[in-house]
């Protein structure tokens, strides 16, 4: 029986990003270090702060790390004020609260972050539970954050399903033990599939998604 949603926030609630690529490579053009795509993709994506600044900066000490990482994440809140949920994601989110399902925040990202964009989304307070970075010892690709979300949610693993759209999250969430479905807003449905997707979707209305909601519902 389903009895809960989990959701990752960037790249899966909204399709935001554009806006940290843009905020990294603002923030890290005084060190030299140029962010394209490619790297977006291989380096940060999904990944910690604390994982992100020490490849990108590795002949720097944690303490200019951990002070880039928060002016990155000032100058991403500074940039992201227009900001709109992935197509589908309130109808299922209205859909799945009128059967009784509830649903949780697992992210990465700190609290302040996690705070500003559910606030512009217009998600403010809508989470049962929101597990940030800065509750957790260790961040994704751990699968902590969502046993941590599981534990406080009450239920069993089989019992949720998942959405992340990057390799880091998808290994967390799977090693967690939970049905999970890749977004589709960065990476291929092949990328999401190898590292455990059991399905993708490129938004909340494709039928991949409800064709399980509906099995799950009447199980």
């Amino acid at each position: 029986m389903l009895k809960a949603l989990i959701f990752d926030m960037d790249g899966t609630l909204v399709h935001s990003d554009p806006v940290h690529l843009e905020a990294f490579a603002k923030v890290l053009k005084p060190e030299g270090v140029a962010i394209t795509e490619e790297i977006y993709h291989s380096t940060i994506i999904g990944r910690t702060n604390e994982a992100i600044f020490a490849s990108l900066l590795p002949h720097l000490p944690v303490e200019r790390h951990e002070a880039y990482a928060n002016e990155k994440e000032a100058t991403f809140r500074r940039m992201a004020q227009d900001l709109t949920p992935l197509d589908g994601l309130l109808n299922l989110l209205e859909w799945v609260e009128a059967r009784g399902i509830r649903i949780a925040l697992v992210t990465n990202a700190p609290r302040l972050n996690a705070d500003h964009m559910l606030e512009a989304l217009g998600l403010a307070n809508r989470f049962e539970v929101e597990i940030t970075i800065d509750q957790v010892e260790r961040g994704k690709p751990d699968p902590l954050p969502y046993l941590t979300a599981i534990e406080r949610l009450g239920i069993r693993a089989d019992e949720a399903i998942a959405f992340e759209d990057s390799p880091s999250g998808m290994r967390a969430a799977k090693a967690a033990g939970l049905f999970s479905f890749g977004v589709l807003t960065g990476l291929s449905a092949a990328e999401l599939t190898k590292v455990g997707a059991d399905r993708t979707i490129e938004t909340f209305r494709d039928s991949a998604l409800w064709e399980v909601l509906e099995r799950r519902i009447a199980a």
